[in-house]
């Protein structure tokens, strides 16, 4: 990925390949989609707070479920961007 910067304007601009742009919008997706079950994991738990017994016991799990996927967000940036880093730039031989 190449950087180039224009002193007047200050802007700063990427330069990907069309690989690099596919392989990051997965990336995007996935931690979207990640996220958005998170939300709703801790919504149905919170909701199955209000009964009691194994519908509350079921929200404890969901609980459980969501702070699991808290530690897979981190993972999934993690991924990333150890797999840009192995790509070659294409300004310089890797």
């Amino acid at each position: 990925m190449a950087r180039k910067t224009v002193p007047s304007e200050r802007v700063l601009t990427f330069t990907m390949g069309r690989e690099e742009l596919v392989i990051h919008r997965r990336y995007e997706v996935l931690g979207i989609v990640n996220d958005f079950l998170i939300g709703i994991w801790f919504v149905i738990g919170s909701v199955c707070f209000f009964y009691e017994g194994a519908v509350q016991s079921a929200g404890v799990w969901l609980f459980v479920i969501g702070s699991v996927q808290l530690l897979i967000r981190p993972a999934i940036r993690l991924h990333r961007y150890v797999y840009f880093k192995r790509l070659p730039d294409e300004q310089h031989d890797a």
